[in-house]
């Protein structure tokens, strides 16, 4: 009786395209909670895998799209607010040194330029 408990979640998979952001993630948190308990029988292992990889799809299309809206607020011409598109090519290291130099070990240093400090070569 266990065992139809469990297939009956399986069996009524929600469409990852109709849920919400929230409740496709909260969905994929439950499938991944049910393998690691590893009470699952190996089909429905397989089942709730699948349909975890579709979610996992879809969160990251839903990701990939709100990357690409985000706008930073910044100071116009006459020093009203304006929103302009968001430079997402930086690395997080860059981001956090505000320098816009490439990160650290990602290439060798050359001589100095006018006005930048020495760098060492790693």
């Amino acid at each position: 009786m266990a065992r139809e408990k469990k297939a009956a979640p399986a069996a009524a998979a929600p469409d990852p395209a109709s849920l919400s952001f929230e409740e496709a993630m909260e969905r994929l948190q439950g499938i991944v909670e049910d393998l690691e308990g590893g009470s699952l029988s190996l089909e429905e292992s397989i089942a709730r895998y699948e349909e975890g990889v579709k979610l996992s799809r879809r969160l990251t299309q839903t990701l990939d799209e709100a990357e690409k809206r985000i706008e930073r607020l910044a100071e116009g011409a006459g020093g009203e607010p304006v929103t302009e598109p968001m430079e997402l090519e930086s690395s997080p290291a860059e981001d956090r040194e505000g320098t816009g130099k490439p990160a650290r070990g990602s290439g060798r240093a050359g001589p100095a330029g006018p006005g930048e400090p020495d760098e060492l070569p790693f």
